[in-house]
Order: C-alpha cells, then sequence, then structure tokens
C-alpha cells in the first residue's frame, strides 16, 4: 500500500469476497491489498497499466458495458478519485451485477448520485497527521432524477 489512506479503504472492503475497482490507474494499493486481505480483486482502466500480482486486468471503459460477463460478477464495485462524470455509469453497472457501489471523488467534487457517507479515520499518525477519507455508498434503489427509463 502506498498512500495513508489505502489501509482505511482496504480494511472497509475487505468485508467482500469479490470486488471490481474501476479505473485503477496508478493507484494499485487498494487492489493489492485486498488482495492480500484474500479477496478476488478484478480491475479495468481505459489505458493500458501495471497491475499487481493476484490481481485481474481488463482494458473497458465501463461507459460502455453492454454485456455483463461473469468478470462484472462481484459483491462491490469501487472506484477511488472517481470523476463525478462516472459516478452514474459506475452505479448503472453496479445495479446490473446487484452489487455495491462505493467510491472516493477527487478534491472538492460532490458525489452526482445518492449516497450514504462514511469517514473512514485512522489514529493520528506522526508522520502523516490524522489519516481519513471520506467513502461514498451509492444508494442503488434511490432515484437518480433522470426521469422514466
Amino acid at each position: 500500500m502506498t498512500r495513508p489512506t489505502d489501509r482505511l479503504l482496504v480494511r472497509r472492503l475487505s468485508d467482500s469476497d469479490s470486488l471490481l475497482e474501476v479505473g485503477i490507474g496508478d493507484r494499485p494499493g487498494v487492489a493489492a491489498g485486498l488482495v492480500r486481505a484474500g479477496a478476488d480483486v478484478r480491475t479495468t482502466d481505459v489505458h493500458p497499466v501495471e497491475i499487481p500480482e493476484g490481481v485481474r486486468f481488463r482494458l473497458e471503459d465501463v461507459t460502455a458495458v453492454d454485456t455483463i460477463e461473469p468478470f462484472h460478477q462481484v459483491e462491490t464495485v469501487y472506484a477511488l478519485n472517481c470523476p463525478p462524470e462516472l459516478h452514474q455509469p459506475i452505479r448503472e453497472l453496479a445495479e446490473r451485477v446487484d452489487a455495491t457501489f462505493c467510491f472516493t471523488t477527487l478534491g472538492l467534487d460532490q458525489p452526482e448520485i445518492p449516497v450514504d457517507r462514511e469517514t473512514l479515520l485512522a489514529e493520528h499518525d506522526p508522520t502523516a497527521g490524522t489519516v481519513r477519507v471520506t467513502l461514498y455508498v451509492a444508494k442503488l434503489d434511490a432515484p437518480t432524477g433522470r426521469g422514466p427509463p
């Protein structure tokens, strides 16, 4: 794990046996930590990236997933530093596979979908200060505000 918040996220997400990280990019620490905790972790990105051992990877744009495949069938879908324009498409994917959708945002971005907020907090670390991260958990059965399907 490479970031102070990775440990918090691994601890929170490790209750799931199978997870799909959307947009892993250059932040593989959470996926690697979840694999070490015994989880089945799959990841996607729109660019080829280096993936830790034990993590499955697919080059894929989640906004264009037409057919659900076994690769997508997980308990939890998550995204780190997820941009607002991906909140709804990832939520829809999670709904299609009956999974929980959890995500963090970058900076001051706010969720574009109905969520519950969880503040994950670690004890004060003399080198890193107080480590905290807000994890958003999508309300999958909540209306999206987009009108009838």
